[in-house]
């Protein structure tokens, strides 16, 4: 019999995992997600293999949990009472602090794995899942000592599988530096496509004048808001701590124009090029 995993949260991420472990496994893939309409979708697009709910997950020998971070939580705890004493769950969301906190006392602890794949595009849906997403991009695994090693070894056997490359760090430590990295870049890209379509109110100037700096830099601002805002929410504490900071900069540089200081401005440029020789290293 095949292996069976269950997935619930059919978006980009949950519906990506489905295809892989249909395709790279051949395991039995189930689908969970409370829109039906997504359900059905990725059904039809042979993501998963059936549509099933979340009593599925007693005969699972995996779970995924792909859900906005705002239910993931109380789910969490909710997979872990039906799941098999033996199965693995994972959770596959940008914020970890909270989820790992809400189960640390559960008697089957020790069965789950605090994941964050750090892959993505700005769609979301069924249909943006992807066979190929995750290869060559990094994988984080939160609290690595509360996991069982036989848990941790079957997380690290699927995203090995996968093509990532798996680093470990604390929950606390994760969520502080994702903010900077990823959750900031996020609001800065939603509120710079805010402010342009505020100033400039003819669209078609925005599509004719637009570069390819400013399409890439605005990109991140068509994703999801049901399942940005949650994230933001949850990780209020590092968000606002690197919002604050970014907010600090920006003052720093319109005074800097503002009083034509051509030398402030070329020195903070000059400085802040050296992210290209960090994100050089990276990419390696």
């Amino acid at each position: 019999m095949k292996n069976r995993a269950v997935v619930i949260g059919l978006g980009l991420i949950g519906g990506s995992l489905a295809l892989e472990l249909k395709k790279r496994f051949d395991w039995h893939v189930i689908g969970v997600d409370l829109n039906d309409v997504h359900a059905q979708k990725a059904l039809d697009l042979g993501i998963i293999d059936e549509i099933g709910d979340i009593s599925s997950v007693k005969k699972a020998e995996t779970v995924v949990i792909a859900v906005p971070v705002n239910y993931a939580s109380q789910l969490t705890s909710q997979v872990l009472d039906l799941a098999n004493e033996d199965a693995l769950v994972f959770d596959v969301g940008s914020t970890k602090e909270n989820i790992c906190k809400n189960v640390v006392k559960h008697s089957k602890r020790v069965n789950f794995v605090a994941v964050h794949p750090i892959a993505g595009t700005e769609f979301s849906g069924p249909e943006a899942a992807i066979y190929n997403l995750f290869d060559g991009k990094v994988n984080i695994i939160c609290d690595r000592e509360l996991s069982s090693n036989e848990s941790i070894e079957k997380t690290l056997a699927i995203f090995d599988a996968l093509n990532m490359r798996t680093i470990f760090m604390g929950s606390v430590e994760h969520d502080k530096h994702i903010a900077y990295v990823s959750h900031l870049s996020h609001i800065s890209s939603f509120m710079l496509g805010k402010t342009v379509l505020e100033i400039e109110k003819d669209e078609k100037n925005i599509f004719d004048m637009a570069g390819s700096g400013f399409e890439s830099t605005v990109r991140l601002a068509k994703s999801s808001p049901k399942m940005w805002s949650p994230i933001f929410v949850e990780n209020k504490k590092n968000v606002l701590t690197s919002l604050d900071e970014f907010i600090k900069n920006m003052n720093q540089f319109r005074d800097f124009i503002a009083n034509e200081d051509t030398n402030e401005l070329e020195r903070a440029m000059k400085e802040t090029n050296y992210i290209r020789e960090i994100l050089k290293g990276i990419k390696k």
